[in-house]
């Protein structure tokens, strides 16, 4: 299952890799690619973990850009 969000307010580069990797990182989730210029988040994910990857997403942009919001497409 593919999962598109709109991430705002990124910073830098920088942190979007921070965010893509994290997100990669978990459990349940095939890949994952942040385009920084376009601020969008394409996940695909199993489908177990659809229900909580949306809150795991916003946590991890939290910790990493405090000031971005997550907006699922």
């Amino acid at each position: 299952m593919k999962k598109t969000y709109l991430i705002e307010d990124l910073c830098c580069a920088h942190c979007a890799s921070k965010i893509e990797t994290k997100v990669r990182d978990l459990d349940g989730v095939l890949s994952a690619n942040l385009n920084f210029i376009a601020q969008k988040l394409v996940v695909e994910i199993e489908d177990r973990i659809a229900d909580s990857i949306t809150a795991q997403i916003v946590k991890i942009t939290a910790a990493i850009e405090p000031d971005a919001t997550v907006e699922e497409q």
